[in-house]
């Protein structure tokens, strides 16, 4: 008779005693989400996108970061490649303390593909991002979801609207996958 398997479960507060050992270390209801450190062409990819976001960060509207955290403690924390917020937050608040996110990219790879499709979108979503971007530099494209279990998948541009404002932001995709092989 074989004996159960246990599952350790972690808090936010745990995350801080792991090691800065360059992988990313992720809470999903308690449940521990490790990838390696991101190569070049994803953080370039990443960067690019963010860069885009950016174009009108300087109107006071939103905060693009690179990456951020979406922080619901005790027991989730998920770190998207970008994350948009509103302006309204100071660059001094705290992960958990921003209450309202607009955007989550996630920036998929061959480590990190299955849990950002087949769980990081749909708990972003249930935590109240608004609209999660998961970017396939293998398909060049991108597939939008702003509703649990719906996406729609895009090759040419997204035109991200920003939420609160009459504002779109145009994303060109053969610019963000320009160069890959």
């Amino acid at each position: 008779m074989g004996m159960a398997a246990t599952i350790p479960y972690y808090t936010v507060e745990d995350l801080e005693h792991f090691p800065n050992d360059g992988n990313r270390y992720e809470l999903l209801d308690g449940v521990l989400l490790v990838t390696p450190a991101p190569n070049y062409s994803h953080q370039s990819v990443a960067w690019r996108i963010a860069r885009m976001l950016d174009v009108v960060e300087q109107r006071g509207l939103w905060s693009v970061v690179t990456p951020g955290a979406v922080s619901f403690p005790p027991r989730t924390q998920l770190e998207p490649d970008v994350l948009v917020v509103p302006a309204r937050f100071p660059l001094s608040s705290k992960w958990q303390d921003i209450t309202e996110h607009w955007l989550a990219v996630e920036v998929l790879s061959r480590s990190s593909r299955v849990y950002d499709r087949e769980f990081k979108r749909d708990a972003y979503l249930a935590l109240g991002v608004r609209e999660v971007w998961l970017v396939d530099r293998d398909d060049r494209s991108v597939e939008v979801s702003r509703e649990r279990g719906k996406s729609d998948t895009v090759r040419d541009a997204i035109i991200w609207r920003v939420p609160t404002v009459e504002l779109e932001v145009r994303v060109d995709l053969s610019e963000v996958f320009a160069g890959l092989e």
